[in-house]
């Protein structure tokens, strides 16, 4: 009889640690996805996300912390971007944000007024050639301070030089305005630490 007491008592004892064991790997959130997910994937990069990204957050680049201003969201097709006013330092930049076969494209951009281009053709901008590589008609609306109206429709044409570590973007807010150029670069998402905005209020 004592021998059977011992077997029920180490066979209960297995069974908790067995329960425990389990318990302890299940996740805390039932609703919480399984498995491991592309680190690099936009979804799994919330900082720069619409909701994170907007007026009143802070992007500290290159050892300065930039305020966001204002947002713009551009929408072609199925297409979404976004562009973001940064000021903090000796000159406001623009920030774009995008999306392209699930990789994030981070650019940081410079208004320049001293250029007088047209976007046809190939140009050479400070040194550099550059190609076209995308144009189109887009729709937008605007957060914050951007400069813009709160909505309407651009036309843009986009240019790299050949290994697209320089950018040149035209931009044009109706068909009669003339364009207006940017340079810019391509930034990786370790460059940046971004402190998310506030929540919109209601």
């Amino acid at each position: 009889m004592g021998g059977q007491l011992v077997v029920i008592a180490l066979v209960l004892f297995v069974a908790s640690l067995i329960v425990l064991v389990y318990a302890l790997k299940k996740p805390k959130n039932s609703s919480q996805a399984t498995g491991r997910q592309d680190p690099l994937s936009f979804n799994a990069q919330p900082q720069f996300g619409p909701r994170q990204l907007g007026p009143g957050a802070v992007v500290s680049y290159g050892g300065v912390d930039y305020l966001v201003r204002g947002s713009v969201t551009f929408r072609e097709g199925p297409f979404v971007w976004w562009e973001h006013l940064l000021e903090g330092g000796a000159e406001p930049l623009w920030f774009s944000v995008e999306e392209d076969e699930g990789r994030l494209e981070l650019a940081m951009w410079v208004k320049r007024t001293d250029l007088h281009l047209q976007p046809n053709g190939q140009h050479v901008v400070d040194g550099v050639q550059f190609r076209v590589s995308d144009r189109g008609h887009a729709g937008y609306t605007t957060e914050g301070t951007t400069g813009l109206p709160p909505g309407g429709e651009m036309d843009y044409v986009d240019y790299v030089n050949s290994d697209q570590s320089a950018l040149l973007s035209f931009e044009r807010w109706a068909p009669n305005m003339p364009w207006e150029i940017s340079t810019g670069k391509p930034v990786l998402s370790g460059e940046l630490i971004v402190y998310p905005a506030p929540p919109p209020s209601r």
